[in-house]
């Protein structure tokens, strides 16, 4: 496992979960087209790229291409960084047969595949000696903070998202990606103190 300071943005839910085993960093899935009309979601997007930069890491074909050309739109060049896959012929487990254009997407490809693209993309890796990473807000901190799993949870959680400028529909996993992207424990405490 690699660890990397830019958020890797991927097409899906299965990319993210792949990419989960292989690379240490918050990973955010469009939505696959979806992102091309979710306000909320761009916003989060350009809200994390100022703050760490993004790799893109669509599939290679070309609706993973559409994609990536729609966030350069909304990103600012200079915080954005391209791992691509090769074009490989095949079909991801999962799926009865192959993709449109018959190539397996990031999903489908080895480890070994994905680490070289992000290698070749000139992605931040932190795991060098002397590196020290900052402490990740966990699931137990939230339910500590009152964010799950209290009376309240859901009321303070759409509080903190409206404050905070995130997306309203985040899943409790969703959120504790974006807010390992753009704040440390102690300034989500700090926040959530300014809400009471």
């Amino acid at each position: 496992m690699i660890s990397v300071k830019e958020a890797i943005v991927v097409e899906g839910r299965y990319d993210r979960i792949k990419l989960k085993a292989i690379v240490d960093t918050p990973i955010i899935d469009t939505g696959g087209f979806r992102v091309f009309k979710d306000k909320e979601k761009q916003n989060l997007l350009r809200k994390i790229s100022g703050e760490r930069g993004l790799l893109i890491l669509t599939d290679s074909d070309s609706a993973g291409f559409v994609i990536r050309n729609f966030l350069k739109g909304i990103v600012p060049e200079k915080e954005l960084k391209h791992a691509y896959i090769p074009q490989l012929k095949g079909k991801e487990k999962r799926k009865a047969q192959a993709s449109k254009e018959g190539f397996l997407g990031v999903e489908g490809v080895s480890e070994r595949v994905i680490l070289k693209a992000i290698e070749n993309s000139g992605a931040t890796v932190l795991n060098v000696q002397g590196h020290t990473k900052r402490k990740e807000i966990e699931k137990g901190d939230l339910y500590e903070l009152g964010l799950t799993g209290r009376e309240n949870s859901a009321v303070l959680r759409k509080k903190l998202l409206e404050k905070l400028e995130l997306p309203s529909y985040l899943t409790t996993n969703a959120m504790l990606a974006a807010l390992n992207c753009l704040y440390s424990l102690e300034e989500l405490k700090e926040t959530i103190k300014e809400l009471d």
